[in-house]
């Protein structure tokens, strides 16, 4: 049996009854009352900004090129790393027909939505990988209409790589606000006249709140809550990485939870030890200090088998694995968000440019969905056609089926149509007709 070399004292949680009495008032607020006064009350209130709303492809440029080029490099090549794996991932999606009965036509159509939201994030981090991670991943999926929206950073302006991030991948309109009211703008198509199909993007609690109470009316990504990292280590693993590496995500919230599982208490007990070093080198260490404290946790286990079993419990965000046997783990974990694999590859790697997406599941949500991909812009529709003869066996069982199951109507357009087709023939239309 595993046990805790070091347990959360807290899971993470916040007052959802007053975030979704808030969220909810400010959706109704833009809902009924439109573009100008609330949208703008709102700018003001959260994000100390009374500009413009909507930046043209001019002012994206202008405000974008101010970076340097070094970061301009390095943006695109992030850039084509995670447009070039959703084209990718567009590619194994297959459109097709079969015939499995002569003359029964069966097909399978891949369309994507006419318009997506991609919300970006501002805060306390300058999420430039974010805005690639959405927008670009929804033009690989052929979405014909993207919107973007991010708060401004200090009430002037929004920060530049953001910006050019964005230009990389060309959404059609760029919103400068952000929070609930950002949501409910792209949900209810202000600005544009394109209510949002689809809405992505990470976000705060109200953000995460807004996309919640609105699924339904449009799609979402996944729904969030704060970033979650597992780390799954043997004895083989350097202490000082795994340390490092469990530092780096917990610095993005104070209710950020990272997990250690491994079958070494002697790594388990050194990661312990060196944890509050490598936080405290931190520029500002307040952040890391309070998710290790209060939600980190190392757990022990008697052997791989039993690591895998705690992983799939947890169903993490983020999984990195630092042991022996990539290939095992690969073939046996089955809940996680995205695996990382082997010492090489870091959470950060796939969090800013290696290619996969970053926008994950939460709060276990990782046992039945992935994260964002261009499935989440495209709708997997079906179609069918019959044939005059498919109806001879098509027709009759529908209508037999149709009866046991007590829906005569049902049963009765699969009959005229028997009738009309083969005039000559007697179909015992009423022996599978349930007796009231």
């Amino acid at each position: 049996m595993s046990e805790y070399l070091k347990k959360a004292i807290k899971t993470p949680e916040s007052d959802d009854s007053e975030t979704q009495k808030i969220v909810e008032r400010i959706l109704k607020d833009v809902r009924e009352n439109g573009e100008d006064a609330y949208l703008r009350h709102y700018g003001a209130k959260f994000e100390n900004w009374s500009g413009k709303l909507i930046l043209t492809k001019e002012e994206i440029d202008e405000i974008g090129s101010t970076i340097p080029d070094q970061v301009k490099e390095d943006l695109k090549f992030a850039y084509e790393q995670i447009y070039g794996f959703a084209v990718k991932q567009r590619e194994s999606m297959q459109e097709f027909k079969t015939e499995i009965t002569p003359g029964v036509t069966l097909g399978q159509r891949l369309i994507p939505c006419n318009c997506a939201g991609c919300y970006i994030p501002g805060g306390r981090f300058a999420h430039a990988a974010s805005a690639i991670m959405s927008i670009a991943t929804a033009r690989a999926a052929g979405v014909p209409f993207v919107i973007a929206a991010s708060p401004s950073h200090d009430g002037k302006s929004i920060n530049p790589a953001i910006l050019y991030a964005a230009s990389l991948c060309k959404p059609d309109i760029f919103m400068m606000m952000g929070g609930t009211h950002a949501i409910a703008a792209m949900a209810y198509g202000h600005f544009t006249g394109r209510p949002a199909d689809v809405i992505v993007g990470p976000g705060n609690r109200f953000v995460a709140e807004a996309k919640r109470i609105l699924f339904g009316q449009i799609g979402i990504d996944v729904f969030a809550g704060p970033t979650e990292s597992l780390i799954l280590a043997d004895a083989t693993a350097d202490p000082y990485i795994v340390a490092i590496d469990l530092m780096s995500q917990a610095e993005h919230g104070y209710d950020s939870p990272v997990w250690l599982v491994t079958d070494s208490k002697k790594l388990g007990e050194t990661v312990i030890e060196l944890m509050p070093k490598v936080i405290a080198d931190l520029p500002e260490p307040e952040v890391a200090e309070a998710a290790w404290r209060d939600y980190g946790e190392v757990i022990l286990c008697s052997d791989r088998e039993e690591m895998a079993q705690v992983n799939d419990d947890y169903a993490a965000e983020h999984v990195q694995v630092i042991a022996e046997d990539l290939d095992w783990w690969l073939a046996n974990l089955t809940n996680y968000g995205s695996l990382f694999l082997g010492e090489e590859c870091t959470v950060p790697h796939g969090d800013k440019t290696s290619g996969t997406n970053h926008i994950l599941p939460t709060k276990k949500a990782g046992r039945y969905s992935g994260g964002l991909s261009v499935g989440k812009f495209i709708k997997t529709v079906t179609y069918q056609k019959l044939t005059m003869e498919a109806n001879r066996k098509v027709g009759a069982v529908a209508s037999r089926i149709s009866r046991v199951e007590g829906m005569e109507g049902h049963a009765r357009a699969a009959d005229v149509r028997l009738r009309k087709y083969f005039p000559d023939e007697e179909w015992d239309f009423e022996v599978y007709q349930q007796k009231q």
